[in-house]
């Protein structure tokens, strides 16, 4: 019995050596990651799509206050004035659609000129948009591809013909994805885009890793931009409900319009979008990178965990924050 006790208690002790070794090893790598930046900055040139608004838009004048060449594209003349007039002369805007290859490859030429022999390196890619979203057999075929142009289609055409010059820079690319790029919570295209720009960005990151390139994924939480604002998301929801069968209207309930905009962005968004553009900044400015960032406590502690757990977990969730349709066929 007394050689069973000591063998328990060196067993016991082994296992809190070895849990007390791990987390110092693991203090020392994250310190590391953080502590080491990369050096050159001022000389270094960053392209970013999207930089109307939110997260692009911050993250082009975060930038340009660090000394980066800061080459900002941006979808409008308007998005473009207002960011020139907030930043310093250093930053330079263009215009910018990611759903066409010859704006891409305009932007491409003037952005090679910056660079010169140089190269690029970094290219973010943040432009997206967010609607048509709602209930999949609320969607016809344009519906998805609007989204997928923009989000996915968008991201990989941008990055393929920005690729010689991020080889010269032994640069870095970083794609902003969601937590619904994990977990998919709603109908439509935009789920859809994510999970594909987090494939996209895996295969990406292993086929460059040989030329010096390292590749980051941004996947946010719930934040107040463009793509989340309640109006524009309401009046697309109206849009989808008007031109609806009514034999699909009646299958949902006339309420269920009006319930499904209780899933109220305004409730679950933060303000703190600096939370998602320091993970952007980091991925451009540290010595090692993180494969993936999650930007925001909601997806740190909540969306994330849930993506693991068994399905039949995460649907129980997910029906108890959504709306559920309640058939008025048989009244």
């Amino acid at each position: 019995y007394r050689k069973n006790y000591v063998f328990q208690a060196i067993l016991s002790h082994l296992i809190l050596t070895s849990a007390l070794l791990l987390a110092a090893l693991t203090a020392i790598c994250w310190h590391i990651r953080d502590s080491y930046k990369v050096e050159g900055l001022r000389q270094k040139h960053v392209f970013i799509t999207g930089c109307d608004s939110g997260f692009g838009e911050l993250l082009a004048r975060q930038l340009d206050q660090k000394g980066f060449h800061v080459l900002a594209a941006c979808l409008t003349e308007k998005g473009a004035a207002d960011l020139a007039a907030k930043a310093s002369p250093r930053l330079k805007t263009l215009l910018l659609n990611v759903t066409d290859s010859e704006s891409i490859r305009r932007a491409v030429e003037v952005v090679s000129k910056e660079v010169g022999q140089r190269g690029l390196w970094g290219l973010v890619n943040n432009a997206g948009r967010s609607v048509p979203i709602g209930p999949t057999d609320w969607m016809q075929l344009d519906d998805f591809t609007a989204v997928l142009d923009v989000n996915l289609i968008g991201v990989i055409d941008v990055t393929l013909q920005f690729l010689p010059l991020l080889k010269k820079a032994q640069g870095r690319v970083v794609n902003v994805a969601s937590i619904l790029g994990r977990l998919s919570l709603i109908g439509g295209g935009y789920c859809l885009s994510k999970f594909g720009v987090e494939a996209f960005s895996d295969s990406l990151r292993r086929d460059m890793a040989h030329f010096g390139i390292k590749v980051s994924i941004i996947e946010p939480g719930f934040f107040k931009t463009a793509v989340t604002r309640l109006d524009l998301i309401e009046a697309d929801l109206k849009r989808l409900w008007t031109r609806l069968p009514q034999d699909i209207k009646a299958s949902y309930g006339t309420a269920y319009f009006g319930d499904s905009q209780g899933f109220s962005m305004g409730i679950l968004c933060s303000p703190d979008i600096s939370k998602v553009t320091r993970c952007m900044e980091h991925a451009l400015t540290a010595y090692f990178p993180r494969s993936r960032y999650s930007g925001g406590w909601d997806a740190k502690l909540f969306w994330i965990p849930l993506s693991y757990l068994p399905s039949f977990v995460s649907d129980f969730v997910i029906s108890v924050l959504l709306p559920l349709p309640k058939d008025e066929r048989s009244i």
